[in-house]
């Protein structure tokens, strides 16, 4: 048996429809965006969507990998009047995720939503 560990952030992990969410805030927000979704006012929600900020690097004789893919994985995606809306439900701000907030608007040019 595998003794409890704390988790670093001090969130609880919650499960809605199958869902697994990191924090009560982010299943507390999947809730709304649900209702919203059913009500119009949102459209194609997706959850724990990939975007590929650095692909992976690989030798050019040995065709091995050397650098594996650098990835932002949103909380959530959803279209609202056509637009493409990437939110992050965030409780606290790490160095590497507002490098990766930086980067999604370099690469892909989407500024990401904080919740």
């Amino acid at each position: 048996m595998r003794p409890y560990v704390a988790n670093k952030y001090k969130n609880t992990k919650v499960s809605i429809d199958g869902q697994s969410f990191d924090s009560v805030k982010e299943a507390q927000r999947y809730s709304e965006l649900k209702l919203l979704e059913k009500a119009g006012g949102i459209s194609g929600l997706e959850c724990q969507k990939k975007f590929v900020l650095i692909p992976s690097q690989k030798d050019p004789e040995t065709r091995k990998v050397v650098e594996r893919e650098c990835a932002y994985i949103a909380d959530f995606v959803y279209l609202r009047d056509g637009k493409l809306i990437v939110e992050d439900t965030k409780g606290f701000r790490t160095k590497e995720y507002i490098i990766k907030r930086k980067l999604m608007l370099f690469v892909h040019g989407i500024r990401i939503q904080e919740v």
